[in-house]
């Protein structure tokens, strides 16, 4: 009988020990979901973003500045309306900032004109209006169609290409969100 009851026991250790094991992996998940969740959550913030300290001038110019990213956040956009990263990008984004495999100023992302369209989607009123100058349209180039970020800029001044060869007097009355060459 002393051999069962130690059996007994053994089976009953073993049982306990295989129980606290999966509560404690239980409870492992469960926090890790929980923080997972809160970090998304926490993600949708603007503020959120300066967590990583190279994002400071990018959040700067969202919040107080005379850019392009600025008049976005006046119009209640935040960072996630445009930069919408899966879990697994921000994951991989979150391991270069740890890591350090990451260059400073980050590469400057090139929206195509139909994502900025996706929103700005009376583009033919709107350049109309916005470019409304007597001696040229910026937006009626003899270059062609042109993808709206090789002028527009959301987190530096944007500039205005035709600068580059010609002088047009509406170029100075712009605002400070551009670039004066």
């Amino acid at each position: 009988m002393d051999n069962d009851s130690a059996k007994d026991k053994k089976g009953w250790r073993t049982t306990l020990n295989k129980k606290v094991i999966l509560a404690g992996l239980g409870l492992v998940v469960v926090i890790g979901v929980g923080a997972g969740a809160y970090l998304v959550k926490a993600s949708e913030n603007p503020a959120f973003c300066t967590t990583c300290h190279i994002m400071q001038p990018y959040y700067d110019s969202y919040h107080e500045s005379t850019l392009l990213a600025n008049k976005h956040a006046e119009a209640d956009l935040v960072c996630h309306n445009c930069h919408e990263s899966s879990i697994a990008i921000q994951a991989e984004e979150g391991i270069k900032f740890i890591t350090g495999d990451y260059q400073v100023p980050l590469e400057k992302r090139e929206f195509s004109q139909d994502f900025c369209l996706e929103c700005h989607d009376d583009f033919e009123t709107a350049i109309k209006t916005a470019t409304n100058f007597t001696d040229s349209n910026p937006h009626d180039s003899h270059n062609g169609d042109l993808e709206c970020y090789v002028c527009h800029s959301m987190h530096q001044p944007s500039e205005v290409l035709c600068s580059q060869c010609h002088i047009f007097d509406w170029i100075d009355e712009l605002d400070d969100g551009w670039a004066k060459l």
